[in-house]
């Protein structure tokens, strides 16, 4: 009995000892790996781009296999304060490596204040060799450095600008006339401003693309490139029709003009001023690009009675990208053309002391989405529109294209007209909107054969499929015969009665007959949105004439320069935001 007794004894302390290591067994089992942290964070650049580097405590991976570079998808990246939001990054990483590059890029430029904060993606993108992956939890912050914000003087001793860059957070103010002389190409950054210092005559100032430098002015509707007067904070320091507080933006290149000799020197720079000369035999020459540009309070004296333009485009070529351009409160005109064939799309001009849209010297080129507004106390025709002045009858004729454009008048107390055709000038205006002015459109007839009517009469000028309303006290379109006879006039001097009074009632039956009509389009200056049906019969986009590019234009369903079912395409100009 005992020795049974002393078996069982034993087998009970086996079975003991036999637990007892399986224990210990059990407790020397790896433990978990380690995950991998971040360690440090440091930052260089200035402006608008950043670099982070991102140190971590050992090799990482975008996998758990151990395998795959870090990149965007593996970090969640965020910007807080200052004026730059965050405008994209790149991951730059090679597997295995302990630390990554972050490229940051900001909208505007960093003030100083920006907080730039890091954190992984999730909980599954960042992983060690082990595969443990980085804790969602982990985050590095650093403060990015501010830019410094200066004003420049420019002053041109005759090298012109250079081929160089102005950027948004420096203010440019143009001492005298600055060239971008031949060869040279001026970049302006989106949101720049740009301020003409105050003078005239030979102290105006003035921004000049010389023939064979090109200008790339590229703005966009939140940033657009402001080109104003030294005396302008951009907070009210000016009133929104002050004119004539410094020059203008002048553009001129080598297309073709109908003056003799063919070459010009634009008006206002003296003749001994070589980079003044526009003119040559390239319709396709290409000066840059000038996109949501805001040109305002210009038109400074600059001797004898000559105020510059807005915007002057001299013998500019189409190969030039004028889209989205303001000229607000010029003391003379808003855009001249001066030959050429350049294409402007989508051109504000408001409150201007003489002319909206003038154009001599065989201006062959296209136009679409034009809004002028005049103002109710200043301003004369809101198109000039001249052929030639040295000869009259040379050519190119002056037949550019113009569809869907909105003119505003100063109202019938102002006794201006709406539109003059002379010096031989033609020209096509259609699906386009007239209102609020007391006379309509003027054709020169003079003894000679060579003149405005003599256009008309071979096709080159013509109004068709166009609304007038308020134009010459015409209200009402029941008398197709009277609206004709009212908003389609003959300027004529020397000329036989007999031929005046012929001319007079050719051009007044003209009216219907191209299927103009009067009623009210719902348009204000205040909202150039159409509140009434403006279609109707449209014209065709089509031309006869060599410069005529149907590319150009875009086919829409309505008369006037916006879209009664859109947005006011002009929402970003001062003119709108006032």
């Amino acid at each position: 009995m005992k020795n049974v007794n002393l078996k069982l004894y034993f087998m009970f302390i086996s079975l003991i000892a036999l637990g007892f290591t399986s224990c210990i067994k059990d407790d020397t089992t790896s433990p978990d790996p380690i995950p991998p942290t971040m360690n440090a964070i440091s930052i260089s650049g200035s402006g608008k781009v950043f670099e982070a580097t991102l140190l971590f405590s050992e090799a990482v991976y975008k996998t758990s296999t151990a395998t795959g570079n870090l990149d965007n998808t593996s970090f969640q990246v965020s910007v807080t304060g200052g004026t730059g939001t965050l405008e994209g990054y790149e991951v730059s990483h090679i597997a295995g490596g302990n630390s990554a590059l972050i490229t940051v890029n900001l909208s505007d430029y960093s003030d100083g204040t920006e907080l730039l904060a890091i954190s992984p993606a999730s909980s599954n993108s960042i992983y060690n060799a082990e595969g443990a992956a980085l804790a969602v939890s982990e985050q590095k912050t650093i403060t990015m450095s501010g830019t410094s914000h200066e004003t420049i003087t420019i002053v041109d001793s005759g090298n012109g600008t250079g081929t160089t860059t102005w950027t948004a957070n420096n203010t440019y103010v143009l001492s005298g006339f600055v060239f971008v002389n031949s060869g040279q190409t001026l970049t302006i950054e989106a949101g720049t401003v740009i301020k003409g210092a105050e003078g005239q005559e030979a102290d105006a100032s003035a921004l000049i693309v010389a023939r064979g430098g090109k200008i790339i002015a590229e703005g966009t509707p939140e940033k657009p490139i402001i080109m104003t007067s030294v005396l302008d904070d951009l907070n009210g320091s000016v009133t929104i029709t002050q004119r004539g507080l410094w020059g203008g933006l002048i553009v001129l290149g080598s297309a073709t003009l109908n003056s003799s000799p063919g070459v010009s020197n634009i008006e206002g720079i003296p003749t001994t001023e070589p980079r003044g000369e526009y003119g040559g035999t390239n319709d396709a020459d290409n000066s840059g690009v000038i996109k949501y540009v805001s040109v305002r309070h210009g038109g400074t004296n600059i001797g004898e009675g000559n105020e510059i333009n807005g915007l002057t485009l001299g013998a500019v070529g189409s190969a030039t990208v004028i889209d989205y351009v303001e000229i607000i409160a010029n003391a003379d005109d808003g855009i001249e053309f001066f030959g050429g064939a350049p294409q402007v799309k989508h051109a504000l001009i408001a409150y201007c002391g003489d002319d909206c849209y003038d154009y001599d010297e065989g201006f062959h080129g296209q136009g679409q989405f034009w809004l002028a507004i005049q103002d109710v106390n200043d301003g004369d025709r809101i198109g000039e529109h001249d052929g030639g002045t040295d000869p009259e009858t040379a050519e190119p004729y002056a037949t550019p294209y113009i569809y869907n454009a909105t003119y505003i008048g100063r109202g019938a107390d102002a006794g201006k007209r709406t539109i003059t055709f002379r010096d031989n000038a033609g020209g096509f205006y259609r699906n386009s909107i007239f209102l609020n002015q007391a006379e309509g459109i003027d054709i020169e007839n003079l003894a000679s054969a060579e003149d405005s009517y003599a256009q008309f009469e071979r096709g080159n000028l013509k109004l068709e499929s166009n609304i007038f309303y308020n134009i010459a006290g015409q209200t009402s379109g029941a008398d197709a015969a009277a609206n004709g006879a009212a908003l389609f006039k003959i300027a004529g001097t020397g000329a036989d009665a007999n031929e005046l009074a012929a001319s007079q009632a050719a051009f007044a039956a003209y009216f219907a007959n191209a299927n103009n009509v009067v009623a009210d389009p719902g348009v204000t200056a205040a909202n150039p949105i159409p509140a009434n049906t403006v279609g109707g019969t449209m014209a065709d986009i089509a031309g006869t004439t060599a410069n005529f590019n149907a590319a150009f234009f875009t086919t829409v369903n309505y008369k006037g320069a916006f879209d009664p079912a859109g947005e006011n395409w002009a929402s970003w100009t001062k003119y709108y935001q006032q």
